[in-house]
């Protein structure tokens, strides 16, 4: 059976390189969820739709190490960086959880040259929801 010859005009030819590349994104939000055990940073664009994340476990660290600054730091340095490849300039950022990685994230993102519109802390806070499990007897 003879094998068919590519056309130069065909579609799967015609693409060349990835298509994330190609979009250009001026202005975007960062979302920091910073939990105890880890800290996940995720860069959209203004309609919601993911760009770029990283968290400090992608980036190689393991156990209780996921949870320390110098780990969000990492996270939010190897989000921002394929963004910033794309062209932001502009980002507001909303800052969730109650983790260390809050501030180091924040100041990674500082760090990077991306302009600041506002930061804004959205942790979900209870009006007084749930009742909380009984307290523990050691």
């Amino acid at each position: 059976m003879a094998k068919s010859i590519p056309r130069t005009g065909s579609r799967r030819n015609a693409r060349s390189g990835s298509r994330k590349s190609t979009r250009r994104i001026p202005k975007g939000v960062i979302h920091v969820q910073a939990s105890f055990n880890n800290t996940i940073v995720t860069v959209t664009d203004v309609r919601g739709r993911v760009i770029s994340w990283s968290s400090a476990g992608t980036c190689g660290f393991n156990g209780t190490r996921r949870g320390t600054p110098f780990a969000a730091q990492t996270a939010a340095g190897n989000a921002i960086r394929t963004v910033v490849d794309q062209g932001m300039q502009r980002a507001e950022v909303m800052i969730k959880g109650p983790g260390l990685g809050r501030d180091a994230a924040l100041r990674a993102i500082r760090r990077s040259g991306i302009l600041l519109s506002f930061v804004r802390d959205v942790t979900p806070m209870p009006h007084n929801g749930c009742r909380p499990p009984k307290k523990r007897r050691v």
